[in-house]
């Protein structure tokens, strides 16, 4: 009796605790829209959201846990195990491509100059003497440290995201924000007294970020190629954007796993 009382309880716990769920766990800057964020209902959705979802599904996971982590902390993560993969428009560079790997790319970007119309600040001329703001050790940062002298930035301010960036190009703190082009056009699509006033071409493409030589880069490559060939990458970007890719972008092309 107690022997079927003990058996009986064991297999309780077993249904009651699924514990072999396969877990892909994803590092993310939540609050990067459209990519990642919150919704009204607190759930975190986006386009890198879904994605990183349906590839997972492919690779035969049953979950993706996301984690909250600021862009530069990605890096860091991701390579000391603490995550399985990143995401966050993460552009491909060969720097980075020195101490993680990546999965073939899946979108084309630039990096653009926002500003408050009310500025009068017509483009990246017009910042001579003024104050931009960057994402921590984002491309964007990278560019205006690079070009800092060229257009005589007088300070680059550092910031954890596009919102409070923004914010206080709102409040009159920085005069100007250089950051992705899709993430800031969509962030401002409703909000008039915003304009972007030059896309800065850089031609950047972002993916899903692992650890060096991870095995998992090799296979996420594999399912985003199957994204792109079955249309679901493309109905994606319909959701997201409201249109269909270009054909010759990278969410519609096929591509290999990136190397140095």
């Amino acid at each position: 009796m107690i022997r079927n009382i003990i058996a009986a309880l064991a297999m309780a716990a077993a249904i009651a605790s699924p514990a072999s769920a396969k877990t892909l766990t994803v590092g993310a800057n939540i609050g990067n829209v459209p990519w990642e964020f919150q919704n009204e209902a607190s759930e975190t959705v986006g386009f890198e959201v879904e994605l990183v979802r349906e590839v997972a599904k492919r690779l035969g996971y049953d979950e993706v846990a996301f984690e909250n982590i600021p862009f530069n902390g990605l890096f860091s993560a991701v390579q000391s195990g603490r995550i399985d993969a990143a995401v966050s428009s993460i552009t491909i560079t060969k720097k980075r491509l020195e101490s993680v790997s990546f999965a073939q790319p899946y979108y084309d970007s630039d990096q653009s100059l926002s500003v408050l119309k009310a500025s009068g600040i017509e483009g990246l001329k017009g910042l001579d003497g003024k104050t931009v703001g960057v994402d921590t050790g984002s491309t964007g940062d990278i560019w205006a440290t690079e070009h800092q002298k060229e257009y005589g930035i007088a300070d680059i301010r550092r910031f954890e995201g596009l919102s409070p960036a923004m914010l206080d190009l709102a409040a009159g703190r920085i005069d100007g924000y250089i950051s992705d082009i899709p993430a800031v056009a969509y962030y401002i699509k409703d909000k008039p007294q915003y304009a972007v006033v030059e896309r800065i071409k850089t031609g950047e493409q972002y993916s899903i970020m692992f650890a060096k030589d991870s095995p998992l880069a090799a296979e996420a490559t594999k399912a985003i190629g199957e994204l792109k060939a079955d249309g679901f990458l493309s109905k994606l970007h319909e959701t997201w954007f409201g249109s269909a890719p270009d054909a010759s972008t990278s969410t519609a092309t096929n591509a290999e796993m990136p190397k140095l």
